[in-house]
């Protein structure tokens, strides 16, 4: 038994090394890289999603087809935004929310723009709100870096909510 767990980690590995491989060849999975928290699995993935970006009119649009913007319920003139809608690739979804998990798990080493934004985000709300949030977020960079060729930069990132 402990042969054959030692034969799946070495397998796992060559899939890592190789995953890795692939994406710093791709101009795109190295621009993916750049977003703090996003690692060459999630980065593969997004790249192949978004694409050069043009399927999508915005960042939000591409957030909604992941599934995570606010579910909207509304009658009468009344409007109310409800939890996230979670339609559209789970995969990518648990892959951007846990990229949002360990940003926030390092947190206090963050700097910038994006760790202030979150800091005050979990001084309001809990964390799994936060992180669902900053998955909407790094699923719009994400967009963004495709669509307009460019590079996370950590002091420009515009971060209205």
């Amino acid at each position: 038994l402990q042969t054959h767990f030692k034969y799946l980690e070495s397998q796992i590995a060559d899939i890592e090394r190789e995953l890795t491989r692939q994406v710093t060849e791709d101009d795109l999975g190295q621009r993916l890289m750049t977003v703090p928290g996003i690692g060459p699995i999630t980065a593969s993935v997004l790249a192949a999603e978004v694409g050069d970006g043009k399927h999508y009119r915005c960042g939000r649009d591409f957030a909604a087809s992941v599934g995570l913007v606010p579910r909207q319920y509304s009658t009468g003139g009344r409007n109310r935004l409800l939890g996230i809608s979670k339609r559209g690739d789970k995969d990518l979804r648990r892959l951007l929310v846990q990229c949002a998990r360990a940003y926030m798990q390092r947190l206090e080493r963050q700097q910038g723009r994006l760790a202030q934004w979150v800091s005050a985000m979990l001084r309001r709300r809990h964390s799994n709100v936060v992180a669902c949030a900053l998955a909407n977020k790094l699923a719009r960079i994400a967009w963004a870096i495709a669509a307009h060729h460019t590079e996370f930069e950590m002091n420009e990132a515009p971060l209205m909510a």
